[in-house]
């Protein structure tokens, strides 16, 4: 094959492992943004040095290059920016988050925080020793934020709020610890980009578009295009260290143009072991300290409610009544229908939240009928979303119109 030839299909080597499903898990119920987890956008960190002058490669061989990386220590920084282009809401409404900054009501659980990677710029410094041994953390201007996994032991700590959420890590079927439950990882650029992988089919043109210098090291820039004109998805550029197949940047570019929905780059890395003590921790003195619910009784529920061919494959939506996957690769949308509490209005305050509710979808949605009668469809730089009036959601990175038509 020749170096920039497109290819149609690999052999499917990039599967999701079991840690990026967990991820996925606390991300999808964020609505747009959740469905979106996945996509971080970040500023160049491409050294100001000239392209590396490396032998030819083919995009297939640089597929399974990244496929055969087993690259079990690193250690370093990664910047991640997301810009989805999510509209500025209300005061006092927000999609999620991981408590007050003051410590009031603060909650250090991983799935609280993967709210504040759906927007913004972040710095992170990461860790890896293996399987059983991770450390994340989200490096603010005056706060901290760490998730540590070592052993069967999960630790989350915010020093903004001095809160410690502890947990055990799941196991895998051999009985070996798996990651960390809420692994943050997912937002580091080998995770992004194996999942970008994941996707590749013959519904994708891959090609291999030059070189680049990333964290100091040489790359090969691969190209992802979906083919589908459906996709809201323009392309997906991955840069991979031409020395050890791992990827160091991901950038996801919208099809209407404009800066990067998703961007995630390597500032520092270095492949030598971290020290020990890097994945030793102690809750600080006075910090309050809760405990979460054990992963494996998590995990036994995320199937839940699950349909389709994809059962299995979206932990954490069991939650969502009936979700079933409409489409594949590149053009899937996820169906389901919102919590009956959201759906009817009950409770104490159901009126005021409904017309909140009612407020946001007349201000935010574009209102729209057809065959499945009528509702608002929400619209960023990459996700859309059609919200019916009877319940039922529609949401993916696609075009309006293949919402309405899933619909109908």
């Amino acid at each position: 094959m020749a170096p920039n030839e497109p290819i149609q299909d690999t052999d499917g080597s990039a599967q999701r492992g079991p840690g990026r499903r967990k991820a996925a898990r606390y991300a999808v119920p964020v609505a747009v943004a959740g469905i979106a987890a996945a996509t971080i956008g970040i500023t160049s960190a491409l050294a100001n040095s000239a392209d590396p002058d490396l032998p030819k490669i083919s995009a297939e061989d640089l597929i399974a290059k990244v496929a055969k990386s087993d690259v079990q220590q690193l250690s370093g920084s990664v910047r991640v920016t997301t810009d989805l282009g999510l509209p500025s809401l209300p005061s006092g409404v927000s999609l999620g988050g991981s408590g007050s900054a003051e410590g009031k009501g603060g909650d250090a659980s991983p799935q609280a925080k993967l709210t504040e990677l759906a927007s913004g710029t972040h710095t992170l410094r990461v860790a890896v020793d293996g399987p059983d041994k991770q450390r994340l953390s989200i490096v603010e201007r005056a706060a901290e934020y760490s998730l540590i996994h070592n052993g069967d032991q999960v630790w989350a700590y915010d020093s903004a709020s001095n809160t410690v959420h502890h947990s055990k890590a799941p196991r895998d079927t051999s009985g070996s610890a798996d990651r960390a439950p809420g692994d943050l990882s997912g937002a580091a650029p080998q995770e992004l980009a194996k999942k970008a992988l994941a996707a590749v089919d013959d519904s994708t043109s891959v090609t291999v578009d030059g070189t680049a210098k990333v964290a100091g090291r040489d790359a090969y820039q691969l190209v992802v295009k979906p083919k589908a004109g459906e996709s809201t998805v323009g392309a997906v550029r991955i840069a991979v260290d031409a020395k050890t197949g791992t990827p160091l940047k991901f950038t996801l570019a919208p099809k209407g143009g404009g800066k990067a929905v998703v961007e995630a780059a390597f500032t520092k890395v270095d492949f030598s072991r971290p020290s020990a003590s890097t994945f030793d921790f102690t809750p600080p003195k006075g910090a309050k300290v809760t405990e979460g619910e054990p992963a494996e009784g998590a995990a036994g529920k995320d199937v839940k409610g699950l349909k389709g061919s994809h059962q299995g494959e979206m932990p954490g939506m069991g939650e969502l009544s009936g979700l079933n996957v409409v489409g594949k690769s590149w053009t899937s949308i996820a169906e389901f229908r919102v919590p009956q509490g959201a759906e009817s209005g009950k409770g104490a305050g159901a009126g005021k939240s409904a017309d909140a509710a009612g407020g946001l979808m007349e201000k935010f949605g574009s209102k729209v009928s057809g065959s499945f009668g009528s509702g608002h469809v929400f619209s960023t730089r990459l996700v859309n979303a059609l919200v019916t009036d009877d319940g039922k959601v529609y949401v993916g990175a696609v075009t309006k119109d293949a919402l309405l038509k899933a619909a109908s």
